[in-house]
């Protein structure tokens, strides 16, 4: 298949000025790009007075942990704002490399893993049944510190013998191999959140070696921000390794705490390679169980249920919560509950007769945890100020679901309303714009083939309108030559590839 887009300003992703030109397609990559007024192909897009731009890149999404890649395969949430490269297996989770076929690490995403029929271990026997499966989007993995631990020792909590952080590194090198793009963790989360420095340094460096990313949920993104950057400057130094911290946020009530982090982050950009992704929301998504006292935590879903089912601590942990606004907090997944999604806390709790943290104790037994709420939890203001930040990404941190089912705004706009923010509120240029979401990820996760517009280079394109007065409209989407979009409608094509590190 030969296609031409005709008359585009065309955004080559190296963050240079749009130039006036044609882009000539053959089969799955770029042949040419100029003024190619006499090119005849077998499909023609006039993009006059449109942009024209590599697909965009999310380097951090939920896909994998909610197993929508299985369920919504298309995952037209993201084509239809321009992003045709997704990766997963952040935070600590990831499907695969699984020791026993279970699931473990992402029930507080998933709710019920059972919906889906596991039938690979490693790395790449879960990359070639995506093979099968066909995605929409081009996908990528990172390998889950959370889900390796958890499959060593179970649910314990304490740290591992020299043995088993043998059998972890080889693990670790044998999902490399298989074409992982890095190693993350999730240090905020119950099974994580004691591990320590030493087990996290070594197996970073483990990673290191192939020079792969390494990805991490902070253990503290409030009171000990400031210790959990300085943790992972340490870390990304010590190992010598490309580092992102995941979802970096400014939390309400810790704007100066993240203030100081992104300092120190920039202080340290000489001796350790670090970057950040967020989004341009105020609300977070999070597991409901993250709203108990850390102490409660400390266990499975299985300890923490047993935990709230007593009548004596639970109100102690009632005792212990800080007040919370109902009008914030909205249930957005409940597994085998789904009258309750898209309810807010506040409702719930009047209709129940009680207080807000009580009705999050009920909501949290009546799931068995398997819960996912938003929060508007942080400072919008700040969080503007640093997506300006030269070493900061674009992120959704989010799923693409099936059509009628609850949806984050982060879901559907995270990189229109990124773009929108560049031309009407002058965040940055557009062609910086374009560039921190298409070849600067893809420099960082070491993808040579995509993330610019250049001949030999694999057609992942967008072509869409941008203006102050009607903001960023998405018309044409291109995914490895074919097109997934057009006219602003989705095609019924799954084009995308599995991506493996090389």
């Amino acid at each position: 298949m030969t296609t031409l887009i005709k008359n585009a300003q065309i955004l080559d992703g190296t963050g240079g000025p749009p130039t006036k030109g044609d882009i000539f397609i053959k089969g799955d990559r770029i042949s040419a790009i100029g003024d190619l007024g006499r090119q005849s192909a077998e499909r023609v897009i006039n993009a006059a007075g449109m942009y024209a731009s590599p697909g965009f890149i999310d380097v951090n999404t939920d896909s994998d942990h909610y197993l929508t890649l299985f369920t919504n395969p298309e995952q037209h949430d993201f084509l239809l704002q321009g992003v045709t490269t997704i990766f997963g297996g952040l935070c600590g989770a990831s499907l695969a490399p699984l020791l026993y076929g279970e699931l473990l690490s992402v029930r507080k995403w998933a709710g019920d893993t059972t919906r889906v029929n596991v039938d690979w271990k490693t790395v790449k026997e879960f990359l070639a049944v995506l093979e099968r499966i066909k995605l929409g989007v081009n996908f990528g993995t990172l390998i889950g510190h959370g889900t390796i631990r958890r499959a060593l020792i179970g649910e314990n909590i304490r740290d591992l013998t020299d043995g088993e952080l043998v059998i972890f590194e080889k693990l670790t090198l044998d999902a490399l191999k298989d074409g992982a793009f890095g190693f993350s963790t999730g240090l905020a989360y119950a099974h994580s959140k004691a591990t320590p420095v030493y087990e996290i340094k070594r197996l970073v460096k483990t990673a290191a070696r192939k020079n792969t990313i390494y990805a991490t949920h902070l253990r503290d993104e409030t009171a000990g921000l400031i210790a959990s950057i300085k943790e992972t400057i340490d870390v990304t130094r010590d190992a010598g390794v490309t580092t992102i911290v995941s979802h970096l946020r400014p939390i309400k009530g810790f704007e100066a705490e993240y203030e100081e982090a992104l300092a120190i982050i920039s202080r340290n950009v000489d001796n350790a390679k670090i970057y950040f992704d967020l989004y341009p929301f105020d609300t977070s998504h999070v597991p409901i169980y993250s709203f108990l006292p850390e102490r409660v935590k400390l266990g499975g879903f299985e300890t923490m249920l047993k935990t709230l089912e007593n009548a004596v601590a639970a109100e102690e942990i009632l005792r212990e919560m800080p007040e919370r606004n109902g009008e914030d907090i909205t249930i957005a997944g409940a597994s085998q509950n789904n009258y309750l999604v898209g309810k807010s806390l506040k409702s719930i709790a009047e209709k129940r007769g009680i207080g807000a943290n009580e009705a999050l104790l009920q909501i949290m037994l009546l799931t068995r945890m398997r819960c996912t709420v938003t929060d508007r939890n942080i400072d919008y203001p700040t969080t503007l100020k640093a997506l300006n930040n030269p070493q900061s990404l674009v992120s959704s941190n989010s799923e693409s679901s099936a059509k009628g089912e609850f949806k984050l705004e982060r879901s559907t706009r995270t990189f229109t309303k990124f773009l929108d923010l560049a031309i009407r509120e002058n965040l940055m240029p557009l062609p910086q714009a374009i560039e921190k979401i298409t070849s600067k990820p893809a420099s960082i996760f070491g993808i040579r083939d995509r993330g610019i517009l250049k001949e030999g280079l694999k057609a992942d394109i967008n072509i869409f309108s941008a203006d102050e007065a009607q903001g960023t409209t998405i018309i044409n989407v291109l995914v490895n030559g074919t097109l997934a979009v057009f006219n602003k409608n989705l095609e019924s094509v799954r084009a995308g590839e599995v991506l493996r590190k090389t």
